[in-house]
């Protein structure tokens, strides 16, 4: 004749409430610390073929989608401005310092005792308000912004040929005095646009410029 185990009123072995994972025996090995659980009875598990997190989300330090997109030339249609258009804007910009120039002749110049001519200060104010105003036009504006009074008047903007971005002022100052080289063999370097593939003169050549519309 059997007798039930003691502590246990009813004869029956103790049960786990429902739901609950059995408790390790003693001995038995545990699970080390830090390695993911196996889920739970009745715990949702993560559907079929859904992606696990984080997966298909750039790596750390890849750059954001846009990122170093190309610049200028890659692949987008340009536009250069031709001979007649560039003429036009040179003489938009020409135009700003005749009244610099008209006043400094007219006011600035005069004639001795003797009759001889001869310039007083005015003539250099003029003078040198015109070169400001042209340099300001000319450098300044064409090379940070891409346009000078002329090119922004007929549609123009003055670019580097390999980023498409504008020059600097520098650079601008600089591309005015290779003009220089336009004119040594009988201006033909300002005639170069008129066969030229992307309308440049030869000062746009040394500098790596273009005018586009």
């Amino acid at each position: 004749m059997s007798y039930p185990p003691p502590n246990d009123p009813y004869g029956q072995g103790q049960q786990q409430p429902y739901g609950q994972g059995e408790q390790p025996q003693y001995g038995q090995p545990q699970q080390p610390y830090g390695q993911p659980q196996q889920p739970q009875y009745g715990q949702p598990q993560q559907p079929y073929g859904q992606p696990a997190p984080g997966y298909g989300q750039p790596a750390y330090g890849a750059p954001a989608p846009g990122y170093g997109a190309p610049g200028y030339g890659a692949g987008v249609p340009v536009s250069y401005a031709n001979w007649i258009q560039r003429v036009g804007s040179y003489i938009i910009d020409g135009l700003v310092t005749v009244p610099f120039s008209i006043l400094a002749v007219t006011i600035g110049r005069g004639t001795d005792e003797y009759g001889f001519p001869t310039v007083n200060a005015a003539y250099y104010i003029f003078l040198l308000l015109g070169i400001a105003v042209s340099g300001y036009n000319r450098w300044y504006l064409a090379g940070t912004t891409g346009q000078s009074w002329g090119k922004k008047a007929l549609g123009q903007k003055l670019v580097d040929q390999n980023t498409g971005q504008t020059i600097g002022a520098g650079k601008a100052f600089l591309r005015d005095l290779a003009h220089i080289v336009d004119a040594i063999i009988c201006y033909i370097g300002f005639l170069w646009p008129l066969w030229d593939e992307k309308r440049q003169t030869l000062s746009d050549k040394i500098c790596s410029t273009v005018v586009i519309r």
